[in-house]
């Protein structure tokens, strides 16, 4: 990648840094100490080797990116701009998962596969979205943009946009800070998934 944009986007990530943890005093110590950092610029050269063809030094990237942080992303994932990975240690990101922009991650989390899917396996995160630390986001299930996910839940369908869920499986507890009837919780998420679904499928359409 270029040295210029490799440049930008280190400084805007610095600056997203500062902007999620108080804790974060300098510029100097974010970039040597802080492992979600190291980990997202990293995984930007490697991603590059990647799609480039240079597999073998893409993988060699990011294992050794793994070692020294405890975050493991796959080459070939997608990950937006300003990515704030906190602490950091277990994080996974498979290899078809794709991370929208300004999304937050917390230690422990998965973005996996379920081992019944081929091709695109992994979720594909919005913008703005906050996975709470140990969720575990399974298969290539779609999170709408700002939407939040619990601490230890396990996410195993689409959720819509600005939506809170918990629970394993995860539930919908609300949508825009209404919270969602627990009397009705089953029939709310189908309608809600199915909603959602639609409106995907139509915005497909309307590209082809």
């Amino acid at each position: 990648m270029g040295i210029l944009k490799y440049r930008k986007e280190s400084r805007e990530l610095i600056a997203a840094i500062k902007e999620h943890d108080p804790a974060a005093p300098s510029s100097l110590e974010i970039r040597l100490l802080y492992p979600g950092y190291r980990a997202i610029m990293s995984h930007r050269k490697a991603h590059w080797f990647h799609t480039r063809g240079f597999h073998l030094i893409a993988r060699f990237i990011s294992q050794r990116t793994r070692h020294k942080t405890g975050i493991e992303i796959h080459p070939g994932a997608k990950i937006g701009r300003n990515l704030f990975i906190d602490h950091g240690m277990g994080v996974v990101i498979g290899e078809t998962s794709e991370i929208g922009d300004n999304c937050t991650i917390y230690q422990g989390v998965t973005l996996g596969g379920t081992g019944k899917e081929k091709g695109k396996r992994h979720p594909t995160l919005g913008d703005n979205v906050l996975v709470g630390s140990d969720a575990k986001i399974l298969g290539p299930v779609n999170i709408g943009n700002g939407s939040k996910i619990a601490a230890s839940a396990v996410v195993l369908r689409d959720l819509p946009e600005n939506a809170m869920a918990a629970g394993i499986p995860a539930r919908i507890r609300s949508i825009n800070g209404v919270r969602v009837a627990d009397e009705v919780d089953p029939i709310g998420q189908e309608l809600c998934w199915l909603k959602h679904r639609v409106h995907e499928l139509e915005k497909n359409q309307g590209n082809v």
